[in-house]
């Protein structure tokens, strides 16, 4: 019935899910029958192409933007798909940071163009070396998939000299940055940095946004901000065209979850409990590995030592009743991430994130060899 796989015995720290005891079930049943009184027979009718106006309203008004840049979609991943469709094809190429979010591959790779690394280094993508990249590529690259903003894996945040440069290069160049903005609201250190689309005012950049991380994903409702010919273009489409605007009813709900302020306490309360979940996981991984807080999002990105592969210490972890998604997951093909580890701190509570870090641990002097 739901995607997480429960392995008995196991605690499993490869998960970037929500934890299930803080997911708004009663909130979000008060928010349900609140739709129901106030909509009517209209939420369960067809919806208008670009989303509901109470919820572009209301979504527009919390990001900055104006209602005639926002589509609503089926969640990130759905708005990835289709912009990737729109600006991208078999004869092109896009490119990717590495490491990034791994299951963006196969959503870019569907367009049929090819996937090209972005030059990297620890701070993220680097824009000179780009520049030097697009002038060389024999294909026109169409896209830069990116998430800038307490990225997976890393939880690193882009620096804001490089968000600078990288829109500059977009709006000189043609090339379309395909911001992931989907840890932005989870930021446990002060504000999150500016998005690549409010630096942009519009230009160069397509934002995708979500409410599986600040909500819950089984909503499947998420957002892209983008200029309004890219909106209208979305709107055009035969599938939008035949049933009307995306997860109509959810959209129409979710209008009265934010309207209602609960949303906002909401996320405040999930902010807090990551931030614990976070803290836990850090200092019980600390006796083992060198491992940074990140700033915000669900990941740590944890650095092995010299000799030790990700590979081999997965079995090892396993068997010690651990597991995480080992680095080389997040690069695009090629070498790279074998000295690195993501662990998840967003799935289990503290008191479980804690013995699984003891775990992770005691199998460390095991996978050796």
């Amino acid at each position: 019935m739901i995607q997480f796989e429960h392995r008995p015995g196991l605690l499993d720290l490869g998960w970037g899910h929500p934890r299930p005891g803080l997911l708004p079930v009663e909130e979000w049943a008060t928010a349900t029958a609140a739709a129901a009184r106030e909509f009517g027979w209209r939420q369960l009718t067809y919806g208008y192409p670009t989303g509901p106006a109470p919820l572009l309203e209301w979504l527009s008004a919390r990001l900055g933007t104006e209602a005639g840049q926002l589509f609503v979609t089926g969640g990130a991943s759905h708005g990835m798909a289709l912009v990737a469709s729109l600006l991208a094809g078999p004869d092109d190429v896009i490119l990717v940071d590495s490491p990034t979010y791994h299951l963006a591959f196969r959503i870019l790779a569907d367009t049929g163009a090819r996937l090209v690394r972005a030059p990297a280094d620890a701070d993220g993508v680097d824009p000179d070396a780009l520049a030097g990249m697009l002038a060389a590529l024999r294909a026109p690259g169409k896209l830069l998939y990116l998430v800038p903003t307490f990225a997976n894996p890393t939880g690193r945040s882009l620096p804001l000299d490089r968000r600078r440069a990288l829109v500059a290069l977009a709006q000189r160049s043609g090339l379309t940055l395909l911001e992931d903005d989907n840890y932005r609201e989870l930021s446990y250190d002060g504000e999150a940095p500016p998005s690549l689309w409010d630096l942009s005012g519009g230009e160069g950049v397509v934002r995708v946004g979500t409410f599986s991380k600040t909500v819950a994903p089984g909503l499947r409702l998420g957002w892209v901000n983008a200029a309004p010919t890219l909106i209208a273009r979305l709107t055009e489409l035969g599938y939008v065209e035949s049933g009307g605007g995306v997860n109509h009813a959810v959209a129409t709900t979710m209008s009265c979850f934010g309207a209602s302020g609960a949303y906002d306490r909401h996320v405040a309360a999930v902010r807090a409990e990551y931030r614990e979940q976070r803290d836990a996981l850090v200092a019980a991984v600390r006796p083992h590995l060198p491992v940074a807080a990140p700033a915000g999002g669900w990941f740590l990105w944890v650095t092995l030592p010299p000799g030790l592969g990700a590979t081999r210490l997965l079995a090892a972890a396993e068997r010690h009743g651990t597991s995480f998604v080992p680095g080389p997951r997040f690069y695009l093909d090629g070498p790279g991430g074998e000295d690195r580890i993501r662990l998840s701190f967003s799935h289990l509570a503290a008191s479980d994130l804690t013995e699984a870090a003891t775990r992770l641990g005691a199998a460390l002097p095991t996978a050796w060899g």
